[in-house]
């Protein structure tokens, strides 16, 4: 079972159509929309301040959301995946972001729509990454202008693919039941 723990008096909110892996740990002020799905070892920890998720959010195996006591939210927009490994930690991320695999986005940077954050890199704090880019290293810097086709091939395809991978799961605890 997920440990889904409320905070003082605080407890976490989903949307409908979730998928939460059995050993996922959601904490305290913690609010999903719809078709959002947490995944093995993901951590999103709503105890210091709110965490807020949009539709159709994948959190990936082993990420962690979090953010900074009393100073900084985690507010992430809809149709926005987080890779496995990735930190993301008090900040804004809009529509339509792909955040790599084992990369970092700091306190208080924002993330605009339609943009991708490459696997490893790191979003230093208060950095704001403009909409439609790619970023990348460390610390991340803007590489080049993102493409319609990565938008929908990439950042559409994940999200999508993570609601498919969802059911998969939903299917078979049904199954078990």
């Amino acid at each position: 079972m997920p440990v889904i723990l409320p905070v003082e008096g605080v407890h976490p909110q989903f949307g409908e159509d979730c998928f939460i892996a059995p050993n996922a740990t959601i904490v305290g002020d913690v609010v999903t929309g719809n078709q959002c799905s947490i995944w093995f070892n993901a951590v999103v920890r709503g105890d210091v301040n709110s965490i807020r998720l949009g539709n159709k959010v994948n959190v990936q195996d082993g990420a962690v959301i979090h953010a900074t006591y009393k100073k900084t939210k985690a507010i992430i927009g809809n149709n926005v995946s987080i890779g496995h490994n990735a930190i993301v930690h008090g900040c804004t991320l809009h529509d339509n972001v792909l955040i790599g695999m084992g990369s970092i986005v700091m306190d208080n940077a924002i993330v605009h729509s339609n943009t991708i954050i490459a696997a490893g890199a790191v979003v230093l704090e208060g950095t704001i990454c403009e909409a439609g880019s790619i970023y990348a290293g460390v610390p991340a810097k803007k590489v080049k202008d993102i493409s319609k086709d990565l938008i929908s091939g990439e950042i559409n395809r994940i999200a999508d693919n993570y609601i498919k991978y969802s059911g998969w799961f939903k299917d078979a605890s049904a199954q078990a039941s």
